[in-house]
C-alpha cells in the first residue's frame, strides 16, 4: 500500500462505508474505494463498462469525496452518470430510471459533521449486504483492481424528475398542514417542494442548506430535532410534523398535539391501513420495533403476516425483496414500499407521503388515529459508545448472559424471560409483551438499546436499568448519545 494512502479497515461497515474524513480516510483512500467498488461491479455484472449512478449529499467536502470516488470507478472501466446533489432515494430511483447497473451515493447520512461515507448497491432497489461489504473490503485493501477505460457524464435536471415521480401519483384531496424539518440537510431542497406538490400546506423548519448543521444533526431519532418539530406543530396548529435525516431516506413523525410517534408505530398504522386494500400481505419489521404487529387484530383479520428481522436498511430491503413483502418498517424511520407503492428501497419523503394518505383517507386527526392501537411505553433508541473492535464480542457475551438468566428462570422486575430472538443481537421478551434489545450498531462505534412495555413506564425503565447494569459490568462502554 502506498505511503500516503489512508483508509481505516473499520470504515467498512455491515452494509455501507463510513469514516471520519481526514482522520480515518483521505482522498487517495476514497479513490481506492472507487477502484474496489468498480472492480466488484464489473465482476458481478460481467460487463466491461457497467453504468454507475453517483450522487452526493450537502457537506462541505462531499463533492471532493465524490470526485475521488468517480476517479476510482472510471479507472476500472465504469461509465459514471453523476446526478449531482442528491438524496439517497433519488440515486436509487435513478438506477431504475436509467436502467443502470449500480449506484454509489456519497453520504454520511445522519452522522455528525466530519463523517463521510458511501451507500452502494448493484441489484436494483438493494444496497450492499454484509458479504458484499466483506468482498469490497478485501478487494480494496488488497488493491486487487481491474483496469479499464471508463467515462463520466453529468445528468442535468434529475432533481426535478425525481420530485415529479413522487408528486404525480400521490395527489391528496385534503389540505393537510405539515411542518417539514430537515435540520439544514439535503432533504431541505426536496421535501417541501414534493409535499407542496401533492397538495400539502407546508411550514418549513430549518430547510435552508447549511453543512455546519447549526442547530442539530438532521436525525429523526434525535430528541432535540423532534422537540423543535413539536413546538412548530403546536405553534402553527399543524396536522402533522415530519423530520428528515441528512440523506432523506428516513422520516420521524410528530402528531397534531406535538407528540412524537415512534416510527415503528407509524409503520403499524400504515400497515393496518394498507391491509384493508392489500389483504394477505407480508410486512417486515426490524427487531427494534414494537411487539404490537404480531398480535394486531386488523392485520390478523386481513390475513397479513409480520416478520421480525435484522435491524439495518440493507437487511430489511433484502428481506422485503425475498419475501415479496408489501412494505418494511424500521424503528429508525427507514420505511420501504414495494410495488405498487414503490421500488422496494427506503425513501423518507415517500414514507411521509404514505402518512399523508393515511390522514387523507380518514376523517380523523393523527392523535385520534394513534389511539386505535394499544398504548405502549417505549424508549428512544439509545447508543452507548463502544469501540468497533469490541462491540460484536461484547454483544455475544450479553447474549450468553441473557440465555443463562432465561435458563435459570431468574426474574427481571418479577418476570421470567419468555422468549429470546437472536437474529440481530438479542431481543428478550416477557409474557406481558415487554421486551428489551441490545445489539451492535452497524455504522458507528456504539451499541443500540431499546426497551418497551405495554404495562407501565416503570417496567420499561427497569428493563433498561437491567441492560445498563450488564453493560457497565463489562467496563467496555462509554457515554450514551441520549438516555432516559
Amino acid at each position: 500500500m502506498s505511503v500516503n494512502l489512508k483508509i481505516d479497515p473499520y470504515g467498512f461497515r455491515e452494509y455501507d462505508a463510513r469514516w471520519l474524513y481526514e482522520k480515518d480516510i483521505n482522498l487517495l483512500g476514497i479513490t481506492n474505494l472507487g477502484k474496489g467498488l468498480g472492480t466488484q461491479i464489473t465482476k458481478q455484472t460481467n460487463k466491461t463498462n457497467p453504468k454507475v449512478i453517483v450522487g452526493h449529499d450537502y457537506r462541505s467536502y462531499s463533492e471532493d469525496i465524490k470526485a475521488a470516488l468517480k476517479k476510482g470507478l472510471v479507472s476500472t472501466g465504469c461509465y459514471v452518470e453523476d446526478v449531482g446533489l442528491s438524496l439517497s432515494p433519488m440515486v436509487y430511483f435513478a438506477q431504475f430510471h436509467f436502467n443502470s447497473d449500480a449506484v454509489a451515493m456519497v453520504t454520511a447520512s445522519h452522522n455528525d459533521n466530519g463523517w463521510t461515507g458511501v451507500k452502494m448497491g448493484i441489484r436494483k432497489g438493494l444496497t450492499h449486504a454484509p458479504e458484499e461489504m466483506k468482498e469490497l473490503k478485501e478487494i480494496t485493501l488488497s488493491e486487487n483492481f481491474v483496469n479499464g477505460q471508463g467515462q463520466e457524464k453529468k445528468i442535468e435536471n434529475f432533481q426535478n424528475i425525481y420530485k415529479q415521480s413522487l408528486i404525480d401519483k400521490n395527489k391528496i384531496k385534503k389540505k393537510i398542514k405539515v411542518v417539514v424539518a430537515c435540520g439544514n440537510g439535503t432533504a431541505g431542497i426536496f421535501a417541501p417542494d414534493i409535499l407542496r406538490g401533492i397538495g400539502c400546506d407546508v411550514i418549513e423548519l430549518d430547510c435552508n442548506l447549511d453543512w455546519t448543521f447549526p442547530k442539530y444533526n438532521p436525525n429523526p431519532e434525535d430528541l432535540k430535532m423532534l422537540h423543535e418539530i413539536s413546538d412548530a406543530v403546536k405553534k402553527n396548529n399543524a396536522d402533522i410534523g415530519f423530520g428528515f435525516d441528512g440523506d432523506g431516506d428516513r422520516v420521524g413523525v410528530i402528531d397534531n398535539e406535538g407528540n412524537e410517534i415512534f416510527s415503528d408505530k407509524i409503520g403499524l398504522l400504515i400497515a393496518r391501513s394498507l391491509s384493508n386494500k392489500y389483504k394477505n400481505s407480508v410486512f417486515v419489521v426490524d427487531v427494534k420495533s414494537t411487539g404490537l404487529y404480531a398480535n394486531d387484530k386488523l392485520l390478523n383479520t386481513n390475513k397479513c403476516k409480520t416478520i421480525y428481522w435484522k435491524t439495518g436498511h440493507s437487511h430489511i430491503k433484502r428481506k422485503v425483496n425475498n419475501e415479496n413483502a408489501l412494505a418494511g418498517f424500521e424503528k429508525s424511520g427507514h420505511f420501504l414500499f414495494n410495488q405498487p407503492l414503490g421500488y422496494g428501497y427506503d425513501d423518507g419523503i415517500n414514507s411521509a407521503i404514505q402518512v399523508c394518505h393515511l390522514l387523507d383517507n380518514q376523517n380523523k386527526k393523527m392523535s385520534e388515529i394513534i389511539k386505535e392501537i394499544p398504548k405502549t411505553f417505549q424508549t428512544p433508541t439509545m447508543a452507548p459508545y463502544c469501540k468497533d473492535e469490541d462491540k460484536y464480542s461484547l454483544v455475544d457475551k450479553i447474549v450468553k448472559d441473557i440465555e443463562k438468566i432465561k435458563n435459570e428462570r431468574n426474574k427481571i422486575d418479577d418476570q421470567e424471560i419468555d422468549e429470546i430472538l437472536t437474529v440481530n443481537g438479542v431481543r428478550f421478551s416477557f409474557k406481558d409483551g415487554s421486551w428489551g434489545l441490545i445489539r451492535a450498531s452497524s455504522n458507528k462505534p456504539s451499541l443500540v438499546i431499546v426497551t418497551e412495555s405495554p404495562t407501565s413506564d416503570d417496567r420499561k425503565l427497569k428493563i433498561f436499568k437491567f441492560i445498563d447494569s450488564l453493560l457497565q459490568k463489562t467496563g467496555k462502554i462509554g457515554e450514551y448519545d441520549q438516555k432516559i
